[in-house]
């Protein structure tokens, strides 16, 4: 079979050509997924990327030709990882022990309490890309070049961008005992 005929087979609603475009592009679906996911996520979510793929394939085969299926999936994997990447990095609070540090005194672990409160609501009052950028740096561990290429932006724009956003958290940081309220004008 090829990629004609199974794509024919698919418009049909034939659950083996489906089985047949998973075993042959299961493995490069998955290539694609993981490299942008780059360890950002578990197994289960690559997997899980890799599965919406296939189901996307289904959903949109009486639109496709076959000239280039394997492009189609690899736009499609590499839209749906980003996707994924945008929608974890939303969703997920950072983690409180990160920027806890270990004190003796309560009067000492209250202060800091209440300035990792501040640097949380700071990083998520940053406006788009910065925000995702500031957490693909700092949080998931991406490297410069990485954000760069996944976000399509030079890798001067991502440390021009870090480097503005570290200065207004240090702002932000020196004004905190003013009870400045945080919002998405602190960043203009």
């Amino acid at each position: 079979m090829n990629d004609a005929k199974a794509l024919a087979l698919l418009k049909k609603g034939d659950g083996e050509a489906l089985e047949w475009f998973i075993d042959k592009y299961s493995a490069y679906v998955g290539t694609v997924v993981n490299n942008i996911l780059q360890g950002s996520m578990s197994h289960e979510d690559v997997e899980e990327v890799t599965s919406d793929v296939f189901v996307t394939l289904w959903q949109s085969a009486e639109k496709l030709y076959p000239l280039n299926l394997k492009g189609y999936l690899s736009r499609v994997a590499r839209s749906l990882s980003m996707q994924k990447l945008r929608d974890k990095a939303s969703d997920l609070p950072l983690d409180e022990d990160i920027l806890i540090l270990d004190d003796d005194s309560e009067f000492d672990r209250l202060a800091q309490e209440e300035q990792d409160e501040t640097v949380r609501k700071a990083v998520y009052a940053m406006p788009q890309p910065d925000k995702e950028i500031f957490l693909r740096f700092y949080y998931y561990c991406q490297s410069v070049s990485l954000i760069a290429e996944q976000m399509q932006m030079n890798q001067s724009t991502v440390k021009t961008k870090l480097r503005r956003g570290r200065e207004r958290l240090r702002v932000i940081l020196s004004n905190n005992s003013k009870g400045d309220d945080l919002n998405e004008s602190t960043y203009s």
